[in-house]
């Protein structure tokens, strides 16, 4: 019979890059404490990375040796395991869209979980709780939209959105447009003057 740990690692090489593995996923093969346990051997051997509190990641061969897989997998891997909508933070949408060159130096996603922090491979990635209005479109480009506004504020937003309008096409706008009523009142006015004033 295989051991608990060999089963692990079957199990984990048998999933896409970037999906991460729960420990409450796998009492299948043995109880929480067996399964906790062979979850930090594995830890301590590099054969898997503690991404979060009962959350980890199996590194990813390459011929430069092991690293972690890609921030954007991990996160897509932990929202669709938990059932959450996470999505790139305001910020980053705004240096999407050119409406800022700031960067974050630290990786920051608005999800409809817990706030937490999760760490992928060196890297650091923040999750904020952030309201439905923020996340009600997910990662379709009218939700970029409003989650730059929203991190630029009401003074910075009103400028943007008319160079936001020209730029994007109409039906991205228009849905934009058809959000304004889970919006904030200062945010729902901005769109809805720049739509139809």
């Amino acid at each position: 019979m295989q051991r608990l740990t060999e089963q692990i690692i079957a199990f984990a090489e048998g999933l896409s890059e970037g999906a991460p593995i729960a420990a409450k996923g796998l009492l299948h093969l043995g109880n929480r404490a067996a399964v906790d346990q062979a979850l930090s051997r594995l830890v301590e051997r590099g054969q898997l990375m503690r991404a979060g509190r009962g959350v980890y990641l199996r590194p990813v061969a390459s011929r430069f040796g092991a690293r972690s897989p890609s921030i954007e997998q991990a996160i897509q891997g932990v929202a669709a395991q938990r059932g959450e909508i996470i999505v790139p933070a305001g910020a980053a949408a705004a240096n999407k869209l050119g409406l800022t060159t700031q960067v974050s130096v630290r990786p920051v996603y608005l999800t409809s979980g817990r706030s937490r922090t999760l760490k992928i491979g060196q890297q650091s990635v923040e999750l904020r709780h952030a309201p439905n209005w923020q996340l009600s479109m997910g990662g379709r480009p009218a939700g970029e939209v409003v989650r730059a506004l929203a991190w630029l504020g009401p003074e910075k937003a009103k400028s943007a959105v008319g160079a936001l309008k020209r730029k994007l096409p109409q039906s991205v706008f228009g849905e934009v447009v058809a959000g304004a009523s889970q919006y904030p009142t200062w945010l729902a006015k901005t769109v809805t003057q720049a739509a139809y004033g």
